[in-house]
């Protein structure tokens, strides 16, 4: 009997833990486990037998149990290949799910682990995707078809393509597409709202990088740090935290973008209809983009915390060096023109 040939099962019985050798066999005054060939555990869990002897060979997925002439799998392998199945989709490689998954079979928890990595993958908003049609988009864009437009859009995230249906579009942020719609009714053209998307998203990544770093210092560094994997009470009280910290940095976004909103507005107003004559403070400051690798550099020979006052005086050095140049070519030239033949 090969792996090709029908298995002798019995009722389904208990699940125990995922890859442990003997689960497929009998347990003592229990029911007999479920068997089943290696085209009935690829049937059932999606994956091809080429995947499964994949697994198998690189230490992912318990060997069968032999059986005479047979392989045969349990209920067991197929848990196995399902939370395989889970993990690759939320990003893990099978390097990091190895590891894993080691971990459950030494006797640590992986529950509590896969329910903050659900807490961390989850939506982080309560929008709801919609899905809209190429001619209503058209529509709502003023009616002239723009192909150009679409695909850029498509690029950016704002859309996102239906396979099999080139005339519907899913929309992941109705609220996105709607300040477009705003945006273009305005006068603004699509070009230029697709290059202050780009630019705006680089902005509130940088932000979102930061609050990721803030709170990983002061708050989940001690689930994180060390050799060891944090234990399922850990991980399930560090999800709850990320429940709890989720909606925060919106929340503070949200209201330094109404505080700077309020403050810059005005102040624009003002400086276009001529009424503000008075000089702009002096401590006032302005967000500009540094390229990362520029970052990591200054962070490496300063720190983080003075990276930015670093930035700062070395950009006044190069202010007053310039400034000191001019002034000597000028005096220079002034000399020149005194000159009597």
């Amino acid at each position: 009997m090969s792996d090709g040939e029908p298995a002798r099962g019995g009722a389904v019985g208990g699940e125990g833990r995922p890859g442990r050798r003997g689960d497929a066999g009998r347990a003592a005054g229990s029911a007999p486990a479920p068997a089943y060939r290696i085209e009935d555990l690829a049937h059932l869990s999606g994956a091809t037998v080429r995947t499964i002897r994949a697994y198998q060979d690189r230490g992912l997925l318990p060997r069968p149990e032999r059986r005479g002439r047979a392989n045969l799998y349990a209920d067991a392998h197929l848990n196995r290949l399902r939370q395989i199945a889970d993990l690759l989709d939320r990003g893990y490689t099978l390097a990091s799910i190895k590891e894993l998954l080691e971990a459950w079979d030494a006797g640590r928890g992986l529950g509590g682990v896969l329910g903050l990595v659900a807490e961390v993958d989850g939506p982080w908003t309560d929008e709801e995707a919609v899905r809209i049609s190429r001619a209503e988009l058209e529509e709502r864009f003023g009616g002239t078809p723009d192909d150009a437009a679409v695909a850029e859009a498509v690029e950016l995230g704002v859309l996102e393509a239906v396979p099999g249906d080139e005339d519907s579009f899913v929309v992941p942020s109705p609220q996105e597409l709607s300040v477009a719609v705003e945006l273009h009714s305005a006068g603004v053209p699509l070009s230029a709202i697709s290059d202050h998307l780009r630019e705006l998203r680089g902005q509130v990544e940088h932000i979102a990088a930061r609050f990721l770093e803030f709170t990983t210092e002061h708050v989940f560094a001690r689930y994180l740090d060390g050799s060891h994997r944090p234990t399922d009470a850990e991980a399930a009280e560090a999800a709850t935290l990320v429940r709890r910290l989720r909606p925060l940095a919106q929340h503070t976004v949200d209201a330094e973008l109404a505080r700077a909103m309020r403050l810059l507005a005005v102040q624009h107003l003002r400086q276009h209809l001529g009424a503000d004559a008075s000089p702009e403070p002096q401590n006032r400051t302005r967000t500009v983009s540094v390229p990362e690798v520029t970052m990591q550099a200054v962070e490496s020979l300063v720190g983080a915390k003075q990276s930015a006052e670093f930035i700062t005086l070395a950009a006044e050095r190069e202010v007053r060096a310039r400034t000191l140049d001019r002034l000597a070519a000028s005096h220079g030239t002034s000399d020149d023109l005194d000159e009597t033949p």
